[in-house]
């Protein structure tokens, strides 16, 4: 079984990967009961083809959210572009519940306007319509957008596709390696390259208003935090003590950074206050404490302990910068549970459970304490909510090969995202754009 201290010292060598590579997604189970949707190729009427085409990546979304069947495009009846050309009874036969249509066409002085509306099949009617000005370079966005708004109206709950991963990757040489922190959306596309280095990469965090990055190093020969802007490069180093310095997690408000030092001799909780660098202990334990995650209201902090013989989940009451209460023991259902996140509600938790050789995905219910384990893989890792809490994204081994993959927060829809040669570790999932 695996220590929490190689999980400190070690998860960074086990991150691997190649950059400038484009992810490519592989749906490997869809959700049963997914609505069955038609979009149909936007029209354009311009000289030369857009840069994007906005149909496929608003239909690439909706499949990989589990929740939508989007039909195939030889299977559309007609290919209209507003609502008025619309014949209901054609679309009624293919079994569609839902019609999107759309166009896009040149704006005075550059750039497009893209408009679309979402229709309702069996009644006949539309259910919304938007018209959304972008330049060249912003249409995949749009896209994302679009997505965004179909999922929150036929779903009622808010969509995540116009958000961000990040994730470590290496490439490997004869004589060298080269770690690279990477952002891209979350359909893995428009892959950005934040930082590169011949020394390891591990646990990027991202700050509440998804514009920074906090995460480790090891550039300068050991372990250092650094807080980076993802738009500007320009980069704060948080944390440079003798011993470990790992695992930064930011406060739901920015204010705090959570982090593993082991300054006094024993990897130990502490927080950061970010404006003025204090430093507040939290944990005092002869244990291993680790991986600390706020809870979405700050009130708590949970952490991976091996204070009472295994590493387990354990949470501890905040006010401030502060511990308030002792730490209780959250999880009991196995001999290793580790790498606690919340879900955005506040309500789940996602970690990484052990059970012999196998290290799964699973979630807990706080008010319950339920588990319920949603992969059947035998390497996973690293698991980050989406936003919305609809999905969870993950390390895992296949092949002898790393990938990331996904899966619903049910465990009722998969998807597998590979780099096209390589490795690639460490996920994390954006909070919405502030």
């Amino acid at each position: 079984m695996r220590k929490i201290l190689r999980l400190l010292l070690t998860a960074a060598f086990l991150a691997t990967g190649t950059a400038h590579a484009v992810l490519n997604i592989e749906i490997t189970e869809g959700m049963e009961g997914a609505l069955p949707i038609a979009v149909v190729p936007f029209g354009w009427m311009g000289p030369a083809p857009l840069s994007q085409d906005i149909a496929e990546v608003v239909r690439s979304d909706l499949a990989r959210s589990g929740r939508f069947a989007p039909l195939a495009l030889e299977k559309l009846p007609a290919r209209p572009t507003e609502a008025r050309a619309v014949d209901y009874t054609h679309w009624r036969a293919t079994g569609a519940e839902s019609l999107v249509v759309g166009r896009v066409r040149a704006r005075d002085g550059g750039g497009y306007v893209v408009e679309f509306q979402l229709l309702d099949v069996p009644r006949g009617q539309q259910i919304a319509g938007f018209s959304i000005p972008a330049g060249a370079a912003q249409l995949r966005r749009v896209a994302h957008q679009i997505s965004d708004i179909i999922y929150e109206k036929l779903t009622g709950e808010r969509g995540a596709f116009d958000t961000n991963i990040s994730y470590v990757t290496e490439e490997r040489t004869a004589d060298k390696r080269t770690y690279r922190l990477a952002v891209a959306d979350s359909d893995a596309h428009n892959e950005q390259i934040v930082l590169t280095s011949t020394q390891p990469i591990m646990s990027p965090a991202w700050s509440p208003d998804g514009r920074r990055l906090a995460y480790v190093s090891f550039e300068e020969g050991r372990s250092a935090v650094f807080v980076q802007e993802v738009a500007t490069g320009k980069r704060t180093k948080l944390a440079d003590h003798p011993g470990i310095n790992s695992a930064p997690a930011f406060s739901p408000d920015g204010r705090f950074l959570a982090l593993t030092l082991s300054r006094d001799g024993n990897p130990e909780i502490y927080v950061l206050e970010v404006a003025t660098k204090r430093l507040t202990r939290i944990t005092n334990s002869f244990a291993i404490d680790t991986e600390p995650a706020w809870s979405p209201d700050g009130r708590h902090l949970v952490f991976t302990s091996d204070r009472g013989g295994s590493p387990q989940i354990y949470r501890v009451q905040m006010r401030g910068g502060s511990a308030v209460s002792t730490p209780e023991r959250l999880t009991f259902e196995s001999g290793y549970n580790a790498r606690a996140r919340y879900s955005p509600d506040g309500q789940r938790l996602v970690m990484v459970m052990g059970e012999g050789n196998r290290f799964r995905i699973a979630v807990l219910d706080l008010p319950t304490g339920n588990v319920r384990v949603l992969t059947e893989s035998r390497l996973d890792e690293s698991p980050s909510f989406s936003p919305n809490g609809a999905m969870i994204i993950y390390a895992t081994e296949i092949r002898g090969r790393g990938v990331l993959e996904a899966v619903a927060a049910d465990g009722r829809a998969h998807q597998r995202l590979g780099l096209s040669r390589g490795d690639v570790r460490e996920p994390a999932w954006s909070p919405y754009f502030r």
